[in-house]
């Protein structure tokens, strides 16, 4: 295989190494029969069910021994697998956002809370954490305030710029500083002893609560839009190249960036809603994707998404290994994303527009 392409294989290599690696180290043998023999239970005993309701009748399947323990079905099914499906997720839909919104606005330096859609989600939360505390509660308000805040920049923009993009990004900062303030006061107001610790703890970022229905709900959106990214992506070459050059080559140039704001947008506020703030991928993944493939988003696009998923994988495998308590996930990504944005800087020219 070309070197090119093996990298396509390297989040599928570290999900499987992810599996059994952890505080409760497993055997990886042991862990894929988990893995296979329990899906495969699992898909006999839906289907069991299934006739049975159609039939009238209890409809037994037959279905393979399991020699594990309870315990290491639970780490396998409930625990890591979620977890790391959800870190593939973020850090690759996070990381096609950032590509998409960086050749939307033509500029290198911009990240997928540009708009302020971060800050929305991350008062969205605050807001759920001191008023109700129900986990679906705080990431539904944080997916409302998230996409209410990139709805109010784009108002903005079209009010007063016409859609342009740079009052779109001044927009987005007035709307984010907004939406920041707004977090402050709603972490003085509360609980100190309870309230308060859970709001610091999750605007820091983590995938330690995330679920099977967690996954199941953020998934659809995530990859419906990241497919809509992909499918557009020679189109936001254009627009990288100008607005003037997209038209006069026939891409109806407001229409595609109302799709890619909305698809971005969307994979944003729908990743944050269940892990916190987490910052960097979306702005450090698509320049490491650029020195691999160069800045053609026909190629950009799939390999940022590819990287942003190893990344997490890799981030959160050291926030839940490397000390007896889990370090938050956005914390390491600012380490570990901020010194290497620096070495970016420090290269004579990192391959942009050509």
């Amino acid at each position: 295989m070309p070197a090119g392409k093996a990298i396509y294989l390297l989040p599928v290599a570290l999900f499987f190494f992810s599996l059994f690696f952890g505080r409760y180290m497993m055997d990886p043998v042991e862990t894929f029969r988990i893995l296979i023999i329990g899906s495969a239970n699992a898909c006999f005993g839906g289907a069991s069910s299934l006739l049975s309701t159609v039939s009238g009748h209890p409809v037994l399947l037959p279905s393979f021994e399991q020699t594990w323990g309870a315990s290491e079905q639970v780490v396998v099914f409930r625990i890591r697998l979620p977890r790391l499906i959800a870190a593939m997720l973020i850090g690759g839909g996070l990381a096609i956002a950032g590509a998409s919104f960086q050749g939307l606005f033509r500029n290198p330096l911009v990240s997928p809370d540009i708009l302020g859609v971060s800050a929305g989600a991350g008062f969205g939360a605050a807001v759920g954490i001191l008023l109700s505390g129900n986990p679906w509660v705080i990431q539904v308000s944080a997916f409302f305030f998230g996409i209410l805040a990139v709805a109010v920049t784009y108002g903005i923009g079209r009010a007063v710029g016409k859609g342009s993009t740079l009052v779109l990004v001044l927009g987005g900062i007035i709307v984010g500083s907004l939406f920041s303030a707004f977090i402050s006061l709603t972490k003085y107001v509360a609980d100190p002893y309870d309230t308060l610790p859970a709001i610091v703890f999750w605007l820091m970022g983590s995938l330690s609560t995330v679920s099977n229905a967690d996954v199941i709900a953020v998934a659809p959106p995530i990859l419906l839009c990241a497919l809509c990214l992909y499918l557009v992506r020679w189109r936001i070459n254009l627009l990288a190249v100008g607005e003037e050059e997209a038209r006069a080559l026939g891409v109806d140039t407001k229409r595609m960036t109302v799709v890619l704001i909305i698809a971005s947008t969307v994979i944003t506020a729908s990743a944050v809603c269940i892990s916190g703030i987490i910052g960097w991928v979306g702005l450090v993944v698509p320049h490491i994707g650029r020195m691999l493939v160069g800045p053609d988003f026909r190629k950009l696009i799939p390999v940022s998404a590819v990287i942003g998923a190893s990344f997490i994988l890799i981030v959160d495998d050291i926030a839940r290994t490397l000390t007896a308590a889990e370090i938050p996930l956005g914390i390491l990504t600012s380490l570990i994303g901020a010194p290497f944005f620096a070495y970016l800087l420090t290269r004579k020219k990192v391959g942009w527009i050509s």
